[in-house]
């Protein structure tokens, strides 16, 4: 969309912010499958609905009188976790899950399995409630949110006119210069890091760390040695639409590479573009009340099957990998080198294009856009 083109990255073309549209189908077998969507939504909302309900009443309730005997509590903690968000995943249409482990080598992969432990920190980019879900399935992890402080925001003109091209020249009409919409912030500090619960980091989809309240804020050296479960950072700090890798936040400062005090994993999830009878599970913009329940409700309404593909480096080629030479990455020494290392993986192994809009960007993204639509 043209009056958001101040906000699409010039080296890449992507405009990571604003929700994938599909083409659309207005053709009369699509006429008659609305009821069928109708009926359909109806009884995965109820299956949803149920899932949830019986999951509040194991990890909430059944585990909480199970304290006292902690090695089974957590056992079944465990296990709840990750067969509802299993259930839930395939009632909203992720009946097949691909994952794969992109390595560098050729030949046969004999590899370590890819289990991080207690501890150990998972890096991943975010586009959806649907990765924290699925990674609540797969690893049952401890999610944490880096608090970062309040950017620094350029004035966006609502009125401003788009970069558009127009070839040639006319005298007293030309385009307005991309410097004059240019948005891209300064980076934030990070102050700490929060953890949150499943169903905070999936209301949290979608917002930005400045839209987020934290309760106690902490050290990642510190979350990291309490642990029980492997811990989840998002670099982006946001959700994107899933085109393009935004920029990372620094979440790592202070660490060298290869990082050796820590064990470090990084994958990528991919989406597949929407289509007329399938929309994407992306969710880059919060809904407006009850986040994220109508982008759900669209999920649910769908008659074919989402595909999702999970991209995982090799722990061998890890930067917290003995082997690893950040050389081989071609990265230049930065405050933060090794968030700086796992973008570059992560867009290799995702086969990504990174852009340099940040999630300060998006703030301000987000202003211009609920503006425009009042």
């Amino acid at each position: 969309m043209e009056k958001f083109s101040a906000f699409r990255d010039p080296g890449t073309g992507i405009q990571p912010f604003l929700l994938p549209v599909a083409p659309s189908d207005n053709g009369p077998f699509a006429t008659l499958l609305l009821p069928v969507r109708g009926i359909v939504l109806i009884l995965r909302t109820v299956m949803i609905f149920a899932i949830f309900l019986l999951y509040c009443g194991l990890r909430y309730g059944l585990c909480t009188l199970l304290v006292l005997i902690p090695p089974l509590r957590h056992s079944l903690s465990r296990l709840s976790t990750r067969l509802m968000a299993r259930l839930a995943l395939y009632i909203s249409g992720f009946i097949w899950i691909q994952e794969e482990i992109i390595t560098k080598k050729r030949g046969k992969l004999h590899e370590i399995p890819w289990r991080p432990r207690a501890g150990d920190i998972i890096v991943s980019n975010w586009s959806s409630w649907v990765d924290v879900l699925w990674m609540a399935y797969r690893f049952d992890p401890i999610f944490v949110m880096p608090v970062l402080e309040e950017p620094k925001l350029p004035a966006v003109n609502p009125d401003s006119s788009p970069i558009s091209y127009r070839p040639g020249r006319s005298r007293g009409s030309g385009v307005p210069s991309p410097s004059s919409l240019q948005t891209t912030t300064s980076r934030s500090t990070v102050k700490g890091f929060c953890e949150m619960s499943l169903f905070s980091m999936i209301w949290a989809t979608g917002r930005t760390p400045d839209r987020l309240s934290f309760n106690s804020i902490s050290q990642l050296k510190e979350l990291r040695q309490s642990a029980e479960r492997p811990v989840v950072v998002f670099p982006e700090c946001t959700t994107s639409n899933g085109r393009g890798l935004l920029r990372f936040v620094d979440v790592f400062e202070g660490v060298r590479v290869p990082a050796k005090q820590l064990e470090v994993f990084i994958m990528c999830i991919r989406y597949d573009p929407p289509t007329p009878q399938r929309p994407s599970p992306s969710h880059p913009i919060a809904s407006p009340s009850l986040n994220p329940l109508p982008h759900l409700f669209t999920l649910l309404s769908s008659l074919s099957p989402q595909p999702m593909s999970i991209r995982m480096l090799p722990p061998s080629e890890s930067p917290s990998s003995d082997l690893f030479l950040a050389s081989e990455v071609g990265v230049d020494p930065t405050v933060d080198s090794l968030s700086e290392v796992c973008a570059v993986l992560m867009a290799r192994i995702g086969k990504m294009k990174r852009v340099r809009f940040g999630w300060e960007d998006k703030v301000a993204f987000l202003d211009f856009y609920w503006r425009r639509r009042k």
